[in-house]
């Protein structure tokens, strides 16, 4: 099958590895190189780096939509277009462009989670289950048919960015399969449900504060699901302390107000919630290294009376 492939970030790698090994790629469209780091060097996305590796025609055109983008798709001739973790809202004049359509690849089991960060909202909303879902592209947030789900469960501790390479990985399987089928003319597109459709919005760096009001299971799932960006934070004194690692102990809070550095004597930075202790096991100053809880909590002189 002729293929085209639009993608950026590193989820993306995976699917386009696996699909140059069975398909033909024809073209493989990625945003421009960006400014990153303290100076401000140019870096090329993951998927041109891999696109440079596996020998692929590449483009970087500041807007796939735009005349130039669309041309090169049609110069191109591709079958279907792939998307996977693209960083573009796509117009009808490419998502329409190829004769079988043009199928994204979304890190949620939609409808639930639509939108640019499904990995990190599963997490912090408490979700035990996610997965990858193919989908046609047309107008709308992630709004088309299904063409083919698969789900995993989500470990108690893991992180987003954990979360994040398994699902790759899932992407990439699925979207050979779901290619398969199309040859095969064994999959039926199913119209998404609205009624249970949730958003995923981009994180802001403010949406990892830490609010000690609430349950301990929720600023854990906060903690997971912001590392490692943007990151939980909250206050020690003047000073930000991001919170990399938690864990939850079922140890009832008792007399320790939400926020409270509770039991301090036993060497575990324990910190009180809406209902029970929550131990802070990795966290980091401003401008110092990562550090266990344990290390700051004995470096704390006098220890304050809670954070936030």
């Amino acid at each position: 099958m002729k293929v085209a492939f639009l993608g950026t970030s590193q989820f993306a790698c995976p699917a386009l590895e696996a699909l140059a090994l069975r398909h033909d790629v024809r073209l493989v469209v990625t945003q421009p190189d960006r400014p990153a780091g303290r100076g401000e060097r140019l870096k090329a996305p993951p998927v041109k780096e891999l696109a440079a590796c596996l020998g692929l025609r590449l483009a970087q055109p500041l807007k796939v939509s735009s005349d130039e983008g669309v041309l090169l798709l049609r110069e191109a001739d591709p079958d279907v277009i792939v998307v996977a973790a693209y960083g573009q809202i796509l117009r009808r004049s490419v998502f329409a462009l190829p004769p079988l359509g043009t199928i994204n690849i979304h890190a949620s089991l939609l409808p639930r989670h639509r939108g640019a960060a499904p990995v990190n909202w599963a997490i912090i909303r408490g979700d035990r289950e996610t997965g990858v879902t193919t989908f046609f592209i047309e107008e709308g947030l992630d709004t088309g048919k299904i063409l083919w789900k698969s789900s995993l469960p989500i470990g108690d501790d893991e992180t987003a960015g954990e979360l994040h390479d398994r699902l790759a990985l899932l992407g990439a399987d699925l979207i050979v399969e779901t290619l398969e089928r199309i040859e095969k003319g064994t999959v039926e597109p199913i119209p998404q449900d609205e009624t249970t459709a949730t958003l995923a919005p981009k994180l802001e760096r403010e949406d990892g504060q830490i609010d000690w009001t609430l349950d301990a299971r929720r600023i854990h799932d906060l903690v997971r699901g912001t590392n490692p960006w943007p990151g939980a934070f909250t206050r020690l004194g003047e000073e930000r302390l991001k919170i990399h690692r938690t864990a939850v102990t079922g140890i009832r809070r008792g007399a320790f107000s939400p926020g409270a550095i509770a039991l301090a004597e036993t060497g575990r930075l324990l910190v009180g919630t809406a209902d029970e202790l929550i131990e802070l096991l990795e966290v980091q100053k401003e401008s110092r290294p990562r550090m266990s809880g344990r290390d700051l909590l004995n470096g704390l002189r006098p220890i304050p009376e809670r954070l936030g």
